[in-house]
């Protein structure tokens, strides 16, 4: 064997050594999620039966009447335990598809032995059938995909306000906070063209003069984004009453550009 050809054996062994390393570290970390308490994951074909805590989060789970936040695409939950932990006279819900990112966040509850904080491991688009309507108060967009080819998969399009607002209560906030100016440009399309309540809304957060928990709370890739010099949008903003009976998916082609 010579020198290469040994070099590139040892890298592919360090490569294989460290992706067998990750596996087994992300198994166990879903092995622990179902241990937590807080954490909930049911398959789908069990979840059309029904979920136990639909509308009755704060009675049967959180056992208080205050307020239910949720974060979708939380991640590793900055923004779930972050608020939660500002605020323990409120609820917060992470949501997410990646356990082992979850962990991370969930684990930290546990240590912490904090009890406003829930997490759920399912897709965004199955929301309705884990809350029931006028259950949730707020909901938090925090550096979602952009999916800059398939509108209808973004967190902001109309098919997934679709689904907020038969869980939101009315004048619910919706946040959104983005490194990426084509999504942002395009929940202010979406929100021009349905005449939403746009209560605030900033291409470079860090700055205008905007205080409060968009600020005071960031997440592991935002810390990253800052140090490129990467602007962060942010924006807060209501559906309106007229939006109860729409049945649009996406954006009309000629608003869409």
């Amino acid at each position: 064997m010579n020198l290469k050809t040994g070099i590139l054996f040892f890298l592919k062994s360090f490569i294989f050594a460290k992706n067998l390393i990750v596996a087994r570290r992300k198994l166990e970390q879903f092995a622990e999620n179902e241990t937590f308490a807080h954490m909930f994951y049911k398959p789908y074909h069990e979840l059309i039966n029904g979920f136990s805590l639909k509308g009755k989060w704060n009675k049967v789970f959180f056992k208080n009447d205050h307020p239910i936040t949720l974060e979708l695409g939380c991640g590793k939950g900055e923004y779930t335990v972050g608020l939660a932990r500002k605020y323990p006279d409120r609820n917060f819900i992470g949501i997410d598809l990646k356990g082992a990112r979850m962990w991370q966040g969930a684990s930290i509850v546990e240590q912490e032995g904090i009890k406003n904080v829930a997490f759920i491991r399912t897709k965004i688009d199955q929301l309705l059938h884990f809350f029931g309507n006028d259950e949730i108060s707020e909901i938090w967009l925090t550096f979602s995909d952009p999916q800059p080819k398939h509108e209808r998969r973004r967190l902001s399009s109309p098919r997934f306000l679709n689904l907020y607002r038969d869980i939101l209560v009315p004048d619910g906030i919706i946040h959104q906070k983005t490194d990426n100016r084509e999504l942002f440009d395009y929940t202010l399309e979406v929100i021009n063209h349905f005449n939403f309540k746009l209560k605030f809304s900033t291409f470079d957060l860090y700055a205008s003069e905007f205080k409060g928990d968009a600020v005071e709370i960031q997440t592991f890739y935002e810390k990253m984004f800052l140090k490129e010099g990467i602007a962060i949008n942010y924006m807060q903003f209501c559906l309106n009453e007229s939006f109860k009976n729409n049945e649009v998916l996406v954006l009309p082609q000629k608003d869409n550009k």
